[in-house]
């Protein structure tokens, strides 16, 4: 479920490079966010489900949309007018510590292990390496823009533990109600600001457009739900980390962008960090008394 949900968001980074080639931001992300909104809903009808239509369910329908999507990207998309994409990559990449850090310190929901903080910190380490070391050298050139980035993460990692409140509803129902709520709330703005009726996409930016609205919106929130109700908060948020190599391998076949001289020492300590966030404690422990024993 992990990887699924890492294929399908993984695919943003490409498609919204395309995309946004000749559609505004603000049109773009309201129209994929419709788009997937009613192809979840016309499978929901064909399966015999509605969406709810009580108060309390559009609230937290709301509320989880604007930290999960709304506040962060467009905090994102603000900050990298003045930060360069590689530093981008890596800050965008804390949330899985942010996620432990709330969790062990604030709201203990679910055992925060010092086995998932490394495996979260190997997980950003090989996104640095992935990336680029020299990333590295790029942070704090503007600290403003790149808190910004930081409190953006911080509401990522709110949304995957606020995100447990909506466990009692189908992941499908979730992710169609949340996908409306954003979509219809972009939309009067796309309206006043990028009339895009005066648009003339390219038949590429529609393809990418509708395809990242199926998968990367439609399907990968409703894994994302999945996960968070069977997997729980820091599990869930080791995808994250498999995004990265996914999301560049995909950057080379699609934008013919050239392979990361340290693709594979990054996708080991990813896969480290990964290994360490969601392969339960006793099974470590039964691998070393095997291997003390000999078994």
């Amino acid at each position: 479920m992990l990887l699924a949900l890492a294929c399908c968001w993984s695919s943003t980074y490409p498609l919204t490079k395309i995309g946004l080639g000749s559609i505004p931001p603000v049109t773009f992300i309201s129209a994929r966010s419709l788009i997937a909104a009613f192809f979840l809903i016309a499978i929901l009808y064909a399966r015999g489900l509605r969406i709810p239509s009580d108060a309390r369910a559009w609230k937290l329908f709301a509320q989880q949309q604007t930290i999960n999507s709304t506040i962060p990207f467009l905090m994102i998309t603000w900050a990298q007018q003045y930060v360069a994409a590689a530093p981008t990559v890596v800050l965008a990449s804390t949330t899985p510590i942010f996620a432990f850090l709330i969790t062990w310190g604030i709201t203990r929901h679910e055992p925060a292990t010092l086995l998932k903080l490394a495996g979260a910190v190997l997980g950003l380490a090989g996104t640095a390496v992935i990336i680029g070391l020299d990333a590295l050298g790029g942070l704090g050139g503007n600290i403003f823009a790149e808190m910004v980035i930081l409190l953006a993460t911080v509401s990522f990692a709110c949304a995957t533990i606020f995100g447990m409140r909506l466990t009692e509803y189908d992941p499908m129902v979730v992710a169609a109600g949340s996908l409306l709520f954003g979509g219809l709330l972009l939309l009067p703005v796309a309206m006043i600001v990028d009339h895009p009726w005066t648009l003339r996409p390219t038949t590429e930016a529609l393809v990418a457009t509708v395809t990242m609205g199926i998968f990367s919106s439609a399907f990968g929130l409703m894994l994302f739900y999945m996960c968070l109700s069977r997997l729980g908060t820091l599990t869930t948020n080791a995808q994250g980390y498999l995004r990265i190599p996914i999301g560049v391998g995909l950057s080379v076949v699609l934008l013919g962008e050239t392979v990361p001289s340290n693709l594979a020492l990054g996708l080991v300590l990813v896969m480290a960090g990964v290994a360490a966030m969601t392969i339960p404690g006793d099974s470590y422990r039964r691998w070393i008394n095997r291997f003390r024993t000999g078994r």
